[in-house]
């Protein structure tokens, strides 16, 4: 965190954020000790913090066993992000071409980078038994996901600091390491056109991804599209689906 270099930085905010962060996909209900282990916040701050996001909304705590489950407030919030994102709604029927093609198993989605993740904002889903299980809200990690490098790569010099930054912080992985990794994805880019990820996020995942800038510049996304391995083969991704991701992503935005 900033708080100790800039004045304008209100920490009590930012903590009350990191709670509200520390709720993970398929979880419903954290303790106070769960939310202290997560933020390294001591216990009567979280509690503090807890109560003003229960009053506001944000968390709601169970009667029975005192623990807290996120409130509607948050997501009132992510609409509202949503709701700003009008690259979604021209996305819904480009993400539907890309994944009713040939291969019933492909998903397609778009997401946006949030410290050292990625988070989608819009999923066009196989509809297969056998797919991947994802959605709007679903996060990838940011350097170890083909649509996470496909971001890195169209982000701004300023932008790729803040990414290193937050990886640091948030992964606990060393500098050198995230920098030679922002390299190999821009390596590849200008090689390929697009980046990969095989097995790396998921050893059962494979997928291929692009930058799209919003058509006025404001905004950096990432479409992608994959499905299981044993499926979705990277001779196949990058045979039959690469031009047409790229050609999707011309037809949503600039490419970087």
């Amino acid at each position: 965190m900033a708080e100790g270099k800039d004045r304008n930085f209100v920490t009590a905010l930012a903590r009350g954020l990191d709670v509200l962060r520390s709720f993970r996909p398929g979880e419903v209900l954290l303790t106070n000790t769960d939310l202290s282990e997560r933020t390294g916040l001591p216990k009567p701050t979280v509690s503090r913090l807890t109560y003003t996001l229960c009053q506001l909304g944000y968390l709601v705590q169970d009667r029975q066993s005192g623990a807290y489950r996120l409130g509607v407030g948050v997501l009132q919030l992510g609409m509202g992000v949503l709701a700003g994102l009008d690259i979604c709604d021209r996305a819904a029927e480009v993400l539907r071409g890309l994944r009713t093609g040939a291969n019933p198993y492909i998903t397609a989605a778009l997401g946006e980078v949030h410290r050292a993740e990625v988070i989608y904002v819009a999923v066009s889903r196989s509809r297969e038994n056998v797919s991947l299980s994802m959605h709007v809200g679903s996060r990838l990690p940011l350097f170890r996901s083909a649509i996470g490098r496909a971001i890195l790569v169209g982000m701004e010099a300023e932008e790729r600091e803040a990414a290193i930054a937050a990886g640091m912080r948030d992964l606990g992985v060393p500098e050198a390491e995230l920098r030679s990794q922002i390299a190999r994805a821009v390596e590849e880019y200008a090689v390929r056109g697009y980046c990969t990820g095989y097995g790396d996020w998921r050893a059962d995942v494979n997928g291929i991804a692009v930058p799209v800038l919003s058509l006025g510049g404001a905004r950096l996304h990432g479409l992608n599209l994959g499905g299981p391995s044993f499926h979705v083969t990277q001779e196949e991704l990058e045979r039959v689906f690469a031009p047409l991701l790229i050609e999707a992503g011309r037809s949503l935005g600039m490419v970087p």
